[in-house]
């Protein structure tokens, strides 16, 4: 994968950050401002965090780096693999996330985590850049504000829609959802099959279709990084009985920061529920 640059040039008198996904590298940027030099090493919205190996150019950033922001959890061993046994300075985002009894990898639809985080990568480059503390923690600080403009459509959702039953084709948007009072009613078994990477058993995904063409929810929120045959099938099912489609994706779209990015997906979740 090719490395893209985030925030700044490369300039040896500035700190270097390396962030796993172009989601951590755009919040590091947020906080790094024209002050330290940001990279990502996953870009593309195909590619796949858990099965990515690191290239010798990744590597050798990686080790280079003054600051390895990674999500954790599981999801992208690849970043967390390097810096192992190291005396790096990371910011692992699973390990800062707010509720440590909840154990879904997607810590970045959680818009609290990122906040902590924010906080953590201006704290790490502070430190790394005693003159320019002060700037990283109000760009820091500035950019939890913003966040307001997503925990206010989750929270109206809360609000006027509480326990809205909902579907996901895989547990993607689990702290979106948490966020905005609705209930997942994915079955178990699917959304444990999907998660191990594996084919839901027959009677899982019967189950499944089953709530679409029933009209049990109200939308289905749908990965569109990782569809297959039964993904498409469930989307045409929750089509063909006229209930919302929201489309999700894991990495950042084209032309967007985190802010907007997360903004008009919990818009088009508020729009799907009406």
């Amino acid at each position: 994968m090719t490395l893209v640059a985030c925030a700044g040039s490369t300039d040896p008198d500035r700190p270097t950050v390396v962030a796993s996904t172009d989601v951590w590298g755009d919040i590091a940027a947020a906080v790094a401002g024209p002050d330290a030099t940001v990279r990502s090493l996953i870009t593309d919205p195909s590619a796949d965090p858990h099965s990515h190996e690191t290239s010798a150019v990744e590597s050798a950033e990686l080790s280079d780096a003054d600051l390895v922001i990674y999500n954790g959890g599981g999801y992208d061993d690849f970043a967390e693999k390097a810096v192992a046994g190291t005396n790096k300075r990371t910011v692992d985002a699973f390990a800062a996330r707010v509720d440590q009894s909840d154990d879904n990898e997607h810590v970045w639809y959680d818009v609290r985590t990122v906040g902590v985080v924010a906080d953590g990568i201006a704290t790490q480059l502070g430190e790394l850049d005693p003159d320019k503390a002060g700037a990283y923690a109000e760009r820091a600080k500035a950019f939890k504000d913003r966040l307001a403009a997503v925990t206010a459509i989750t929270g109206r959702l809360a609000a006027e829609r509480p326990k809205t039953p909902v579907l996901q084709t895989e547990p993607l948007a689990h702290y979106l959802l948490v966020a905005a009072g609705l209930e997942d009613v994915t079955p178990d078994e699917f959304q444990e099959a999907v998660e191990q990477e594996t084919d839901p058993a027959p009677a899982a995904v019967a189950a499944t279709q089953d709530l679409l063409a029933g009209k049990r929810v109200r939308a289905l929120i749908y990965n569109a990084q990782t569809q297959d045959k039964i993904t498409k099938d469930l989307r045409g099912t929750a089509q063909n009985a006229g209930i919302a489609v929201v489309e999700l994706t894991e990495t950042l779209p084209d032309g967007v920061d985190y802010i907007q990015w997360q903004t008009k997906n919990a818009q088009a979740l508020a729009t799907a529920l009406g």
